[in-house]
């Protein structure tokens, strides 16, 4: 029988998706950790175990799926069975066990020079009720009683083939901005199934926002033990998006829906650490994941990267950590899931730099930033990322 943790201490992770970087000429050598302004980061710094830990196992490519199911507590080499499946328990779809999801993208494809290249990723951002729009013409022109595609949040949507195929290959859209999309096809068994269907979504998307749908990240619904089982702590996982709302949910986490929660620079910041802080009353764990600085490394945009860390700084991590102290004890993990380098526009799968900090130990003892080189210039390197939340109960 699961039993609860034995003391008082709340424990919370406080994720900043994708806000590891490379340093660059025109941030004067430093990397936008170290360009922004991060107090309250920084104070977790000086005053925690700053080091750096690997979040993507070896041979797994970098993503937030396997990032964050290695910083949840997971070892994605025993669970991941892909991404889309993990959205659809987000959205409550229900897979059979020869079901396989398939993350749906609105993308907008142009022709260059005789080619067909992935212009954006996310068609501009689209709003979502114009995407669950466009989604449910995709279901009415492309739906059978084999495939069904099923709306989700801005441009991220599910398709679900009953006793379908997995794929070898299948690339991120977000991994090919401004690249010919050719040699970046699904290709594996039942592959001409998926290109059909996105040649087809072509024509009935065509003079919309998104021209095009992009079928990737398949998988069947993975089997994880529950978080209590796990760890002993009840909890909650506070995000705007499918994907991490969906490893909450399958290993028996509350996941309450959040106003205003847009997984971009425009979400509701103080409304997620609000049903953070309300969620520790109750319980002894929570995940408060921020989305915005990967968006930013998407899009490639140095500023808007900086902004959204600085955001995220000032408006998560420096209010919850000063309303903790009014809830008893307590122990913080910071960190991303993966780096997102603005350089790149997609992930990157080098270490990344964490702080686990536990009260009451408020004053700076270190002369350190939280950023990479100052985590690197520690020492402390936790090879397997999976066991950072057990490092952090037993702190």
């Amino acid at each position: 029988m699961p039993v609860r943790a034995k003391n008082a201490t709340k424990y919370v992770v406080l994720l900043g998706d994708g806000m590891g970087d490379y340093a660059y000429d025109l941030l004067d050598g430093k990397t936008p950790l170290q360009a922004a302004r991060t107090p309250a980061m920084d104070r977790l710094a000086a005053c925690g175990e700053l080091g750096l830990t690997n979040t993507i196992p070896a041979g797994f490519a970098p993503g937030s799926d396997v990032g964050n199911m290695t910083v949840m507590g997971y070892d994605p080499r025993a669970f991941y069975t892909g991404r889309a499946p993990i959205e659809a328990a987000s959205m409550g779809l229900a897979l059979g066990p020869d079901d396989v999801a398939y993350r749906c993208n609105l993308v907008r494809l142009e022709q260059q020079d005789g080619r067909t290249v992935m212009a954006d990723y996310s068609a501009g951002h689209i709003e979502t009720d114009k995407a669950c729009a466009l989604i449910a013409k995709v279901q009415a022109e492309l739906g059978s009683p084999k495939r069904r595609f099923e709306p989700g949040v801005s441009y991220r949507h599910i398709m679900v083939w009953t006793k379908g195929k997995v794929v070898e290959q299948s690339t991120p859209p977000h991994d090919i901005l401004g690249q010919a999309i050719e040699t970046h096809l699904p290709q594996g068994s039942g592959d001409e199934v998926l290109l059909a269907l996105m040649e087809r979504s072509q024509a009935v998307l065509e003079g919309q926002q998104a021209n095009s749908i992009w079928l990737w990240g398949c998988g069947k619904m993975p089997q994880l033990p529950s978080f209590l089982e796990t760890f002993g702590l009840s909890g909650a996982v506070i995000s705007a998006v499918d994907l991490i709302k969906g490893l909450g949910l399958l290993v028996g986490l509350d996941v309450p829906d959040v106003p205003g929660a847009t997984g971009y620079l425009d979400t509701d910041y103080e409304a997620k650490v609000a049903y953070a802080l309300a969620a520790l009353e109750q319980r002894d764990f929570v995940y408060l994941h921020v989305e915005a600085p990967d968006e930013a490394g998407h899009e490639g945009d140095l500023d808007k990267k900086i902004r959204a860390i600085e955001d995220f700084d000032a408006r998560v991590v420096d209010p919850v950590l000063a309303a903790l102290p009014q809830l008893g004890p307590h122990a913080v993990l910071l960190l991303p899931d993966h780096l997102t380098p603005v350089r790149l526009r997609t992930h990157a799968a080098e270490p990344v730099p964490f702080v686990i900090y536990r009260s009451p130990h408020a004053r700076p003892r270190l002369a350190q930033r939280y950023a990479e080189p100052d985590a690197a210039r520690t020492g402390v390197h936790v090879e397997q990322g999976h066991t950072l939340v057990r490092r952090l109960i037993d702190a």
